[in-house]
């Protein structure tokens, strides 16, 4: 049973470099965080963490959907990077919400933390964020996994924006407040960009129909199509990221070629809608009754 490379799996390198950049940065501003009893570095250093997680968990998806079908599981593993994409999303929502109630009994009694080794260490994280941005901006159209891994490295980077703002302020002002609203101001960039994936996630999981496909759109592609006299029982659901599936049951004409029909369809739901993995179950309309008038 063949298989075909997910979307993801063409960009393993550009994973494993924004592993690299984000393990190795998660080290430095963890022990910046613990030097300076930061919470907005601890905060976006957590952060960090789920996204090295994150970025590894995807590597793993991409490793296990490149495993070949087998009989017991037709479709293979695709579905792997899906569950890495939703696990990544509850986490980051947990998170977020751990940061919301930490900032607030922080806020109430901020402690004293030096703003200007928290600017410097937020500055070079901002650099590394973006270095992991570019590396994987032109994938993420491609793929929900990857797609996931960008949406990290940019709430990174607003989070790292947080933080700067945060140790100017400290080291200008001497406001501490500034470093638990910084920390707020991360999880809530978090949780809206988490929810979209979460819900992008759970609709592949429960098969639901793809969001840039329009099915009604597709049966009426499909009654159109000459021979056809009507389509039922249609569903079309997503796989993984960029392969969808289509079944359906097309009624044609009586005496037309079933053959000839089929590969008229296959080629128009390649080239009109990008589906490739096709099921049609062909019915013949009856042919009408013979009337016999008695004399």
């Amino acid at each position: 049973m063949p298989t075909r490379r997910s979307h993801a799996s063409r960009h393993k390198r550009r994973l494993w470099a924004v592993f690299a950049l984000t393990a190795g940065f998660l080290a430095v501003e963890t022990a910046a965080a613990l030097w300076t009893g930061s919470l907005a570095l601890l905060a976006d250093a957590a952060h960090m963490l789920v996204d090295a997680a994150a970025v590894l968990l995807s590597l793993v998806a991409v490793w296990f959907a490149e495993r070949p079908a087998t009989p017991e599981k037709t479709y293979g593993y695709y579905r792997v990077e899906i569950l890495a994409a939703l696990v990544n999303g509850v986490v980051l929502c947990l998170l977020a919400v751990w940061i919301l109630i930490e900032a607030y009994e922080r806020f109430r009694s901020p402690p004293a933390v030096p703003g200007g080794p928290i600017l410097v260490v937020a500055a070079i994280g901002l650099g590394v964020n973006l270095a992991g941005m570019l590396l994987v901006r032109g994938a993420a159209a491609e793929s929900l996994n990857v797609r996931s891994v960008y949406l990290d490295a940019l709430g990174d980077a607003a989070s790292s924006l947080a933080v700067i703002v945060a140790g100017a302020v400290i080291f200008f002002t001497g406001w501490t407040a500034a470093d638990p609203l910084a920390s707020a101001a991360i999880a809530l960039v978090i949780l809206p960009r988490t929810w979209g994936l979460l819900r992008q996630a759970a609709n592949v999981l429960l098969e639901g129909a793809p969001a840039h496909l329009d099915v009604n759109e597709i049966g009426l592609a499909l009654s159109e199509a000459p021979g056809v006299r009507g389509v039922h029982d249609l569903h079309v659901w997503t796989l993984t990221s960029g392969r969808e599936a289509m079944s359906a049951h097309v009624v044609i004409e009586s005496g037309t070629s079933t053959d000839k029909i089929l590969e008229e369809l296959h080629i128009l739901l390649h080239a009109r809608f990008g589906i490739d993995h096709t099921t049609i179950q062909v019915e013949t309309e009856p042919a009408p009754l013979l009337q016999i008038t008695r004399p």
